[in-house]
C-alpha cells in the first residue's frame, strides 16, 4: 500500500530513475522501450463463495516485465488496494534487482486485491489455489516463479505449489519461499533481513563509521523489519525505534529486540508492537522517520520518505528495506544534502537471492546446509555492493544512480546478445 500522504507515484519515480540510467549507458529510443515496457500483463476475476454463503469477487493480477536474463521472478501481494501502477513498478524493480545481484531471472509481480486477515483459512486456501489455476501456463519453473510478498507467506506458497502440482506433477521449483518441509531453503525466511544487515554494515564501513553502538530506527516490524532489527542488534547496533501500521516504540538507550520478537511471536502475526511490553515510549510513524539516528531503515510501504518530510530527516544513512520507500523528489534532496541512500534494488535483494538458491536446490533435488546458504548470500551481496560502491565513487553518482546503471547495462547486453 502506498503511503497516502506522500502523493507518491511509484511508476513515475521508477521511470525517472530508469531515464537517467538509460541516458548514462547510451541506450537509444528503441532500447529504452524494450527495457521499460512490460512483456505481459494479465488480470482476471476470482469469485469466492464465502463460508457465510455470500459471494465475493476478487481480482488476480500478474505483471511479467522482462525475461531476457531468465524466467520471470517476483512476489505475490495480497492487499485490498492494489493496482496496475504498483504491480508494473514492482515487476520492473525485480528486473533491475536480479540484474544488479547478477542472478538469472527477470522481473514480475502480482497478487490479489484482498485482505487476507478478513478471510478464513479455508477461504484463503481456496482463493489462493484458484489464483494459481487461473495463471495456468503463464507460470512454471522455467516460465515464472512466484515468491512471498506483502500479505503472503510460506503457507500461501505451499498452496500455490500444491495447486500447480495437481496438473503438472511434483514441481517444487514453481514457487520459492515455501516451508522447508516442502522443498523450501534454509535461510529463506530471514534472507531479506540478513541481507539488509550485511549491506548496512558495509555501508557504515564505507562511511568510516562503526556499526557497533550506532543508533537505528526501523519502520516496519514484520518479517523483514524484525529480522533486520535482530541481526543489527546482534552486531552491536542500538535499535532505538521500531513501528508497524498502528504505531511504534522508542527508547534512546535501545529497545530489547529479542524479547520484543519473542513477545510478538507469542501474540501472533496480527499483534502490534504498540501492544507489546517493549520498555519504550509510544511514537508515531512520521516521528520515527525524523529521529536523530545514525541509520534509518524504512521497511514497511512505498513512498514514506517524500517531499513533505524529507527536510526533517536527520539520519546519517538511509537503507531501503521496502521497495520504493523514497519518492524520486526526496531522493534528489537527500543527494543534495549529502545523505547516502542505499536503494531497494540492492539493500533488500537478499530475499530474491536466496529464492534463487531455493530454485536451484529444487531443480537439483538437493538441499544445501544453512551455512552454505548464508555464505553464498554474503558472497553474492558483497560483490554487488562493491560494484555499486566503486561505480558511485568513480562516476560521482549516488548509490541509486550507480545501481541502476549497472543493472540496466546488464539487461541491455542480454537483449543485444539474444537479438531483437
Amino acid at each position: 500500500m502506498v503511503n497516502p500522504t506522500s502523493g507518491h507515484n511509484p511508476q513515475q519515480c521508477l521511470e525517472s530513475y530508469l531515464a537517467q540510467a538509460l541516458q548514462r549507458i547510451g541506450a537509444n529510443e528503441e532500447m529504452n522501450h524494450l527495457l521499460q515496457a512490460s512483456y505481459r500483463e494479465v488480470k482476471f476475476e476470482l469469485p469466492l463463495v464465502r463460508e457465510n454463503g455470500s459471494l465475493a469477487v476478487f481480482h488476480g493480477y500478474r505483471v511479467q516485465h522482462h525475461r531476457s536474463r531468465g524466467p520471470f521472478k517476483g512476489g505475490i501481494r495480497y492487499r485490498p488496494h492494489v493496482d496496475w501502477e504498483q504491480f508494473r513498478a514492482l515487476a520492473s524493480i525485480m528486473t533491475w534487482k536480479t540484474a544488479l545481484v547478477d542472478i538469472p531471472f527477470g522481473g514480475a509481480k502480482g497478487g490479489i486485491d484482498c485482505d487476507p486477515n478478513t478471510l478464513s483459512p479455508l477461504e484463503l486456501e481456496t482463493l489462493t489455489k484458484r489464483f494459481m489455476i487461473k495463471l495456468g501456463p503463464l507460470v512454471g519453473p522455467t516460465q515464472d516463479i512466484p515468491a512471498p510478498g506483502m500479505g503472503t507467506d510460506e503457507q500461501i506458497m505451499a498452496w500455490l505449489y500444491d495447486a500447480y502440482s495437481q496438473g503438472h506433477g511434483n514441481e517444487p521449483a514453481v514457487v520459492t519461499g515455501k516451508p522447508v518441509g516442502l522443498g523450501g531453503s534454509y535461510g529463506r525466511t530471514e534472507a531479506t533481513g540478513r541481507g539488509l544487515a550485511l549491506i548496512t554494515a558495509w555501508a557504515m564501513q564505507a562511511r568510516g563509521f562503526p556499526l557497533d553502538g550506532a543508533t537505528v530506527a526501523i519502520q516496519g516490524f514484520g518479517n523483514v523489519g524484525s529480522h533486520i532489527a535482530r541481526f543489527l542488534a546482534e552486531k552491536g547496533a542500538q535499535v532505538v525505534a521500531i513501528s508497524d501500521i498502528r504505531g511504534g516504540l522508542y527508547n534512546g538507550n535501545g529497545l530489547p529486540i529479542k524479547s520484543l520478537i519473542d513477545s510478538k511471536t507469542a501474540a501472533g502475526k496480527s499483534a502490534s508492537v504498540t501492544e507489546l511490553d517493549g520498555k519504550g515510549e509510544s511514537i508515531g510513524n512520521e516521528e520515527l522517520l525524523t529521529l536523530d539516528v545514525d541509520i534509518l531503515i524504512p521497511a514497511a510501504v512505498e513512498g514514506v520518505l517524500h517531499e513533505k518530510n524529507v527536510d526533517q530527516v536527520k539520519a546519517r544513512l538511509i537503507v531501503e528495506g521496502a521497495n520504493l520507500p523514497t519518492t524520486c523528489g526526496a531522493a534528489e534532496i537527500f543527494k543534495d544534502r549529502g545523505i547516502p541512500v542505499v536503494p531497494d534494488i540492492l539493500a533488500n535483494a537478499g530475499g530474491v537471492t536466496v529464492s534463487y538458491f531455493e530454485w536451484v536446490q529444487n531443480l537439483q533435488r538437493y538441499r544445501w546446509e544453512q551455512e552454505t546458504v548464508h555464505q553464498r548470500l554474503e558472497k553474492t551481496l558483497q560483490k554487488a555492493w562493491e560494484e555499486v560502491r566503486k561505480r558511485a565513487v568513480e562516476d560521482n553518482l549516488s548509490y541509486r544512480e550507480a545501481a541502476y546503471v549497472i543493472a540496466t547495462k546488464r539487461v541491455k547486453r542480454a537483449i543485444e546478445l539474444r537479438g531483437f
